[in-house]
């Protein structure tokens, strides 16, 4: 669009044919979904993305929460969305949702508004230095300055908005960041409204799939082949693929797969034989640990959630290999001696086809499944068995097929750890693990079941859920069901060190005495409250069952709680 069309001749209209332009490149990349915080200045972005056929939006007036229900969407679907804000401390509130994105590489395209340079540094209204405004926590960072009565030139921000898109999924996904600057006025005419916006051709990105290199594989086997071998799987987006492949390896080596609960392995109908789920209860045992000393670990995904795992993990003498196409050395305690960089599932498929099936071994796959039995049975002990582990039970049997979990962060996560066990059926779980922060928890989860394919339910505590109160305005009219654990307080805090100290309620448990029903009442969901057993499962099923949004409020005596870990933990680190 070279020359100006004839709506094209006052500020306003350029300002929209601006962000018409970006909007449709970034559509043209694949985007689907823009989340909008109301504002002035980004007025023609938020219009140019109402206008966009192929866009749909959601409103979300608190900044922070629209951009962790963004990382939502991006988490759930691999696609990024948008998120459009106004210029000043708006964009500010996105930095915990970024710094999410960045640390766990989900794709997201934040879209901030901005004044014009010479309201820049005069004290002008609204306005702050928000050029590198996210540092390293954003995979690029793009300006675009703000449009003159001069400008008619439109391929620069359609081409930005493609390689904004593309670039938030690949090499590395995560966060992008667009700084638009406007001048005002800032409002079109109605005529430039009505008139349809162009949409840019379909340039979708094409991320390719890494095959192993043969000089990594020949490497691999070598080791592998020395034995005894473990597979650990942490956290990942959930692959069927993946699923079939990793547990087929296992198969061949007749080794154990340590399952994080975030890598979806423990639900689904793969051969789940093999899947080793209670590892956090029994690798805190130095009995089982040594016991169970290995050679070779190839180790896919992310960092474990589990402390036995983690001190597994970090034990001198492990050979450790580091799988994955992208993503961090997931290596906390610096073991690892290589990484090979490949798609799981081709990797795994790879090391498959050219291993022959395994020998004896010094130490057996049947030593592992003696340990998880051990294991499953000292939690069913009546004297040790917290709460938590009759909750996830009630999960695990309750959630229909093919759900999508988001599971919250502290008690939450270290309680689907030590106690799911697995089902033939699937669960499809997410977290917020890559900086584990218990903000945006709701918003996230909120984000997730923007598609609804399958049903969604989140799994958090009572402080995660006042730390998001803002997000549940999103909940109004969407199917999710939260699991709201109201323990009183912080209760991961009781069972660290902190526990003990004189001023630990007033700094570290701070209880809300928040009451629940009127949280859910303002924010028009449905509200019961439980306690962990079987009336809790027939409520779940019947939340879940029922559209619209429910909050179940599944009250867990803490200090019970505390006491029952406390004791599991001693019995299992005494055996």
């Amino acid at each position: 669009m070279a020359e100006p069309g004839p709506l094209e001749t006052s500020q306003g209209n350029i300002n929209l044919a601006w962000a018409d332009a970006l909007i449709a490149g970034l559509a043209s990349g694949g985007i689907r979904h823009a989340v909008i915080s109301p504002g002035s200045r980004s007025t023609p972005l938020a219009l140019a993305a109402r206008r966009h056929p192929d866009i749909g939006i959601t409103i979300i007036p608190d900044e922070r929460s629209a951009a962790f229900f963004a990382l939502g969407v991006g988490r759930r679907s691999g696609q990024p969305a948008i998120a459009i804000c106004t210029s000043g401390t708006a964009a500010g509130n996105w930095l915990p949702a970024a710094i999410e994105g960045a640390a766990d590489h989900v794709p997201m395209v934040l879209v901030s508004a901005d004044r014009p340079p010479e309201l820049q540094g005069v004290g002008g209204n609204q306005t702050i230095e928000q050029r590198g405004l996210f540092s390293t926590h954003v995979r690029a960072s793009y300006e675009l300055a703000a449009p003159s009565l001069q400008q008619h030139e439109y391929s620069f921000p359609r081409s930005l908005g493609v390689q904004a898109a593309h670039r938030a999924c690949w090499p590395e996904p995560g966060p992008v960041h667009i700084n638009a600057a406007f001048s005002e006025p800032l409002v079109p005419s109605l005529q430039a409204l009505e008139a349809q916006p162009e949409r840019g051709p379909a340039s979708p990105i094409h991320r390719p799939l890494l095959e192993p290199d043969q000089d990594s594989l020949d490497d691999l086997t070598e080791a592998i082949a020395q034995g005894p071998n473990v597979i650990v799987v942490g956290r990942m987006q959930p692959d069927p693929e993946f699923a079939l492949a990793v547990t087929a390896l296992a198969a061949r080596l007749d080794c154990p797969i340590l399952a994080d609960p975030l890598s979806g392995l423990r639900w689904g109908s793969h051969d789940r034989s093999r899947v080793i789920s209670a590892h956090d209860l029994f690798l805190r045992s130095p009995g089982w640990t040594q016991t169970l000393g290995t050679g070779a670990v190839i180790q896919f995904g992310g960092s474990a959630t589990g402390a036995g795992l983690q001190r597994f993990l970090s034990q001198p003498g492990h050979r450790l290999w580091l799988a994955g196409a992208f993503g961090p050395w997931a290596d906390p305690a610096r073991r690892a001696r290589q990484r090979v960089y490949a798609d799981p599932a081709r990797l795994a498929r790879a090391l498959e086809s050219r291993l022959l099936p395994t020998g004896s071994r010094d130490v057996r796959m049947e030593d592992w499944s003696r340990a998880q039995g051990w294991a499953e049975a000292l939690c069913a002990d009546p004297e040790l068995s917290p709460p938590e582990r009759i909750m996830v039970e009630a999960l695990e049997a309750g959630l229909p097929d093919d759900c999508q979990l988001f599971v919250g962060n502290s008690m939450a996560i270290r309680a689907v750890d030590a106690f799911a066990r697995g089902r033939r059926s699937r669960l499809n779980p997410y977290g917020n693990r890559g900086a584990s922060g218990i903000d945006g928890n709701v918003s996230t989860a909120l984000g997730i079941a923007l598609d609804e394919t399958t049903a969604t339910a989140a799994l958090i505590g009572d402080l995660t859920l006042y730390h998001d109160m803002n997000g549940l305005l999103a909940a109004r009219g969407r199917d999710i069901t939260l699991i709201v654990i109201n323990n009183g307080g912080g209760g991961i805090f009781d069972l660290l060190p902190q526990g003990q100290l004189p001023d630990f309620e007033s700094l570290w448990l701070t209880p809300t005495a928040l009451d629940l029903s009127q949280i859910a009442a303002l924010y028009d969901l449905r509200h019961q409250i439980s306690e962990p057993g079987p009336t809790f499962q027939q409520q779940l099923q019947q939340a879940c069952a029922t559209p619209g949004p429910d909050l179940l409020e599944l009250r867990i005596d803490r200090h019970e709680s505390t006491r029952r870990f406390r004791s599991l933990w001693a019995a299992a680190g005494a055996s």
